[in-house]
């Protein structure tokens, strides 16, 4: 810049003195500083142009100028470019990671000095009942008023979480909170929902619970027949009658054991594979031969197969879903009761099984819990019957496996209908022998 003022001044003065020979020296000092002038409007006139484009952060298309203002404005264009492209990035680098905090599943909070909301997630209006844009700049506390959470915070030992229970908009979610300091005394609130965890705890504490007490009943009562077969002298007669009870608690810890195991095969593939055909006539007959040995001649058992499609899936679990409910139905219904297992077709292309009987039936507060593990509506009577509490729950886990639905039906001293319907997709119209 300082060469071409240098130019420039220097052209003034060669003006200047071509102007003095050919007219008078006063015109020439007079036309000089009209030059001078002009050159200083001008120069004032770019700078205010580039004060006023600096002031409107408007730095693209203002290439017009001459010699040194034509350079700055084209320099400040290319860097205009540069910085608004850094900041279109930068923008969008924001929204992504804004994007990215919104699809957690975990609510987010971010604090000020005075534990004040600057900005949350949207999954802490389900967990925390703060509304994103109408609670900012609230306390925490004055909308989070938990008496256990104004304690935490009041302490401010975030060295562990706290379990926040019946929390949410409708107050069935139990939450993992907990607060991490950044920054400038700035805090950083993390909530979790940890619902289903704890259900599941609660259910497995629950389930050994239930599976302690279970074997404990038949091990107390072989320990004690075991002793007295060991230290008394019993008849022959004696002996016998304590061995039978000692194989008949065996027995049922062996049936215990085998439909745990069940269970738990169960739960490891939920999906059966459709690539066996299972013969649902055969089946039945071998299902209802059983149920008749396991009634002794007490109870009228009827066989009615009425469709003559198979069902897609494994035999075995099959055989111990249907065999489960026909048992269940002997075991609840009195001496000279009618039990009815039938397989029939439904309307949309699937088919139905069912077990009805003339039992003691269900009281209704205990139908939605009766495919429970280890629930019973009378635990004395399930005991005398010589159930285990998992016959109904291993029912449900293999209609799922099915991709069918167990339905109940009972009232109260009249009788119970278990059915299990199949869709469509389940179901195998291939010929089968007809019963008689």
């Amino acid at each position: 810049m300082g060469l071409r003022a240098i130019y420039f001044l220097g052209s003034i003065f060669l003006l200047s003195a071509v102007w003095a020979h050919f007219f008078s020296a006063t015109y020439a000092l007079y036309f000089s500083i009209f030059l001078l002038v002009l050159c200083i409007l001008y120069q004032s006139w770019n700078q205010y142009r580039l004060l006023k484009v600096l002031k409107d952060d408007d730095l693209i298309g203002h290439r017009r100028g001459l010699g040194i203002w034509q350079e700055i404005f084209s320099n400040l264009e290319i860097k205009a470019k540069d910085w608004r492209q850094e900041i279109l990035h930068s923008e969008l680098e924001y929204k992504r990671f804004i994007q990215a905090v919104q699809a957690s599943p975990n609510g987010l909070v971010m604090l000020d000095q005075e534990d004040h909301i600057e900005w949350c997630s949207n999954i802490c209006k389900e967990h925390l009942r703060i509304d994103p844009m109408r609670d900012a700049r609230q306390p925490i506390t004055f909308l989070l008023r938990h008496p256990d959470f104004v304690r935490y915070m009041s302490k401010a030992n975030f060295t562990q979480p706290l379990n926040l229970d019946f929390m949410g908009v409708n107050g069935n979610l139990m939450l993992l909170l907990q607060v991490f300091p950044y920054g400038e005394n700035r805090k950083l609130l993390l909530s979790q929902d940890v619902t289903i965890l704890k259900r599941n705890e609660s259910i497995r504490q629950d389930f050994v619970a239930n599976v302690s007490h279970e074997l404990r009943t038949p091990l107390t009562v072989l320990n004690g027949f075991l002793e007295t077969v060991r230290d008394l002298q019993l008849t022959e007669v004696e002996r016998k009658k304590y061995i039978n009870l000692m194989s008949t608690q065996s027995s049922r810890m062996l049936t215990l054991v085998e439909e745990l195991l069940i269970l738990t095969r169960l739960d490891s593939s939920p999906i059966s594979p459709k690539t066996s055909v299972v013969k649902i006539a055969d089946l039945m007959q071998r299902i209802v031969d059983d149920g008749k040995s396991l009634s002794n001649g007490n109870h009228i058992i009827r066989l009615s197969v009425m469709s003559k499609k198979n069902i897609l899936g494994a035999e075995s679990e099959l055989f111990s879903a249907f065999g489960n409910l026909l048992t269940n139905a002997i075991r609840y219904t009195p001496e000279g009761g009618t039990i009815h297992v039938c397989w029939e077709d439904v309307q949309d292309g699937g088919a139905i099984y069912s077990v009805s009987d003339t039992g003691i039936g269900i009281a209704p507060e205990h139908i939605a819990r009766v495919t429970e593990r280890f629930y019973r509506v009378d635990r004395s009577r399930s005991r005398d019957t010589g159930g285990t509490g998992l016959g109904l729950a291993i029912v449900k886990h293999v209609a799922m496996r099915h991709s069918a639905v167990l339905n109940i039906e009972s009232t109260l001293g009249v009788g119970s209908v278990f059915s299990i319907m199949f869709n469509k997709d389940r179901v195998n119209t291939a010929e089968v022998k007809e019963l008689a």
